[in-house]
């Protein structure tokens, strides 16, 4: 009897799932290790090589090198018959092992969505997943099975040209995004043909950068790193993202690309991440820049030994890694690792059993970006959802379809920066403008009419900055005075002046940092003209990050923050200014009302002499020539409706091993259904290291129409009120907590509770 008892113990333990091996895995575990056991050390390091084709290296240099067993990944490639030529050469190796197609895939890939930072100022998590959805659905169709995203850096300073890759300044909504992506491009198995691998990026806090100037030095404490910057990555990596991107920047005087401990100590050892670590694009030549190598081997010998997988752009990794292993000054135990971590992953996208996956010869260029492949009504939907209302003096919006409208301005009919930067494989000719979707809208496009009314900028260097690489941003070429002449005009004739101005799209990119973030001259010149005809006047902002607008803004009588929308950019600028939709995005980052004020965000930490306390501010906290509150705070955006939120606590003690639940009392007040974002943020009021003043842990939106009122529930649990204490413990302390629950991040409303000791 003892026997049978003792034999059901062990048969039920190994039995759950917790020591139970897992078929696959030992299967998977036996075929890399017969590949390898067959691979030379040249072929494996091919495997770690990610290529483009362009320049010298012609796609039929390319090709040799696939069948060469030379190169384990392509990237920029997205038209066929080349990606199923590339298959089949790879397919004629020396072992056979396909390649895997890489792209940047960060708003959409066909179809354009709103810039990230956009896509954030929604607070809406099925906004989030419908993105990722399509975008996963359309690359794949196209035979990719990589994208270089999500861009899940925190971002607080809006001089940094990247911000509008991001999701904004905040650890929690940005988190929220990141594991969202990941789990709706990559699915539940890497195995569906419709799944696309992640990679998190860029590893680590690429958004920190110092003076937000582009490739600038990082410097942070280990504590606000692990609680704060840190934090998105793990999210996705937790979410399961099979790849990460290292940054550009250096790490506490560390490169990135070279960070030991940021690489293997972290990110593989603390974290657990079993995924491949993908350098950026020249990155390992740019250890030679840092002055942390020698010459290009000795990067490619710290590179490796740092803990990077697979080398972007690859230039050295064939020429130096056998030769180092030859001289004994790297392992091939190393090598073996890094190539194991692409071939673990190749397998699990099923690229070893069909890897022709979503290949098709056939598939001709036009066809691949035909109008017809494209999700309009996905876009557009997430594109009116991003729209935030900063103004609406006299409830001038929604306007009436019969009105005269006078559309201005240089981005108003811009089919290009619409789509805004890094807009993957969207077509402009495809785009609809907010002059175009305004026409759209209305049952007599001849109430339109349209002025150009100003170049975006009179400064020839920026002509010749955006249009560097071809031309990407118009300018025109009349005087000044006459273009604006003609903008005045057209708003006399008309009822209702809307203006569109901002950036261009080349603007808000990768390399574009800023030190002013003003309007350009030429844009001021032309408000203040609009503004003098007595017309009223809305002004929509064209993005990719906060503005300093306060002029503007006092200016306007509506104002608009459109950022950069998408293919459906212009149809849903129409939707919200006529009514169709009624807008309920937020600021996904404090807008500043200076640039002197920068970094300006809401979780700041407390301070021993808080801003205005005594003495008129003096002696506190503060500027004596400048508010210390932004312009826009994080979390803030109008509706046309009014809403009110009250909240209650469940009780006002918890045990670490409780939970409370938070009631959210929400009252449409006015007289449009629309829905409102609520927010819940929590501060802890003493502990044994100064915590901010607030920190947003949840939202959730809940739609009510006129008078209607409802609920939202949240629930405060023990491991939200955890933190990086002064012995770098991640604990939650006992003590006294304030919850404030409300529209947007100032709001003051609170309650409070006491955790309880254990």
């Amino acid at each position: 009897m003892l026997k049978k008892l003792v034999f059901f113990f062990v048969f039920f333990i190994f039995s759950c799932p917790l020591f139970a091996q897992n078929p696959n895995d030992e299967e998977k575990k036996v075929f890399i290790d017969n590949l390898l056991s067959k691979m030379t050390i040249k072929e494996k390091v091919g495997q770690l090589r990610l290529i483009s084709v362009g320049g010298d290296l012609t796609l039929d240099k390319v090709l040799d090198q696939i069948e060469a067993g030379e190169i384990g990944g392509i990237f920029n490639t997205v038209v066929e018959p080349d990606l199923s030529r590339m298959q089949e050469r790879a397919l004629r190796s020396p072992n056979q092992i396909p390649v895997y197609f890489g792209f940047d895939i960060v708003h959409g890939h066909r179809t354009v969505f709103p810039i990230n930072l956009g896509i954030a100022a929604t607070w809406d998590r099925n906004a989030f997943a419908k993105v990722a959805e399509v975008s996963a659905d359309e690359a794949t169709s196209d035979g990719l099975n990589v994208t270089w995203a999500p861009m899940v850096d925190i971002t607080r300073d809006p001089r940094w040209g990247r911000v509008s890759e991001g999701f904004g300044e905040d650890p929690y909504l940005a988190s929220e995004a990141g594991r969202i992506f990941v789990e709706k491009m990559q699915k539940q198995s890497l195995a569906d043909k419709k799944s696309l691998v992640t990679t998190v990026k860029h590893f680590a806090l690429y958004g920190a950068v110092e003076a937000g100037r582009e490739y600038n030095s990082t410097d942070m404490s280990e504590r606000k790193m692990f609680q704060e910057y840190l934090v998105p990555y793990k999210a996705a990596i937790d979410a399961g993202s099979r790849a990460v991107m290292v940054a550009l920047v250096s790490v506490n005087g560390i490169p990135a690309t070279a960070n030991h401990w940021l690489l293997t100590d972290v990110l593989r050892n603390q974290w657990h991440f079993d995924g491949v670590v993908v350098s950026d694009h020249g990155a390992i030549r740019e250890l030679i820049n840092h002055g942390v190598a020698q010459d290009a081997k000795d990067a490619v010998r710290i590179a490796i030994k740092a803990g990077i997988d697979v080398s972007m752009n690859d230039e050295y990794f064939l020429q130096f890694l056998p030769e180092l292993v030859d001289e004994g000054a790297i392992s091939e135990d190393l090598i073996n690792q890094a190539c194991r971590h692409v071939l673990e992953l190749k397998y699990d996208m099923g690229l070893f059993k069909n890897p022709h996956r979503n290949l098709d010869p056939n598939f001709d260029i036009e066809t691949m970006f035909a109008n017809d492949r494209l999700h309009r009504t996905e876009a557009r939907d997430v594109a009116r959802r991003s729209i935030v209302l900063l103004k609406n003096e006299n409830n001038l919006l929604p306007l009436d379809k019969n009105k005269k409208i006078a559309v201005i301005g240089p981005l108003a009919d811009s089919k290009r920066d619409i789509l805004g930067s890094w807009s993957g494989a969207g077509r402009a000719n495809l785009a609809v403008t907010p002059l175009q979707g305004i026409k759209n809208a209305i049952a007599n496009p001849k109430l339109v009419s349209y002025a150009w009314g100003a170049n975006l900028s009179d400064d020839p260097n920026l002509d010749k900055f955006l249009n560097l690489y071809g031309e990407s941003s118009k300018f025109d070429k009349r005087p000044a005075n006459k273009m604006i002449a003609e903008a005045v005009a057209q708003a006399k004739k008309s009822d209702v002046v809307v203006v569109f101005v901002g950036e261009a799209q080349g603007m808000a990119h990768e390399s574009s940092s800023r030190t002013d973030l003003d309007l350009q001259a030429s844009q001021k010149r032309l408000i203040k003209a609009l503004k003098a005809t007595g017309k009223p006047l809305i002004i929509a902002l064209m993005n990719g990050r906060p503005l300093t607008v306060k002029e503007e803004y006092q200016q306007a009588d509506a104002m608009l923050e459109t950022w950069f929308l998408g293919t459906e950019g212009g149809n849903a600028v129409a939707d919200v200014l006529f009514g169709d939709y009624n807008p309920s995005a937020k600021l996904p980052m404090s807008f500043p009302d200076n640039v002197g004020q920068i970094p300006v965000y809401y979780s700041h930490l407390k301070t021993g002499r808080p801003h205005g306390t005594v003495n008129m501010g003096k002696y506190t906290t503060s500027y004596f020539d400048s508010p210390n509150e932004p312009l826009f705070p994080f979390g803030f955006g109008l509706s046309y409706t009014d809403f009110t939120i009250d909240f209650s606590l469940s009780k006002t003690e918890m045990s670490p091993n409780g939970e409370i639940e938070v009631i959210a009392n929400v009252e449409n007040t006015g007289e449009r259904e629309g829905a409102q974002v609520v927010q819940f943020y929590l501060q802890d009021v003493t502990a044994s290291v100064s915590r901010p003043v607030k920190e947003l842990i949840g939202f959730e939106s809940i739609t009510l129409k006129p008078h209607e009122k409802g609920q939202v529930k949240f629930v405060i649990k023990y491991d939200m009120l955890k933190f990086w204490n002064d012995k770098m413990q991640y604990v939650a302390e006992p003590g006294k907590f304030n919850v404030f629950v409300g529209a947007d991040s100032t709001t003051k409303d609170k309650q409070t509770f006491t955790l309880l000791d254990n």
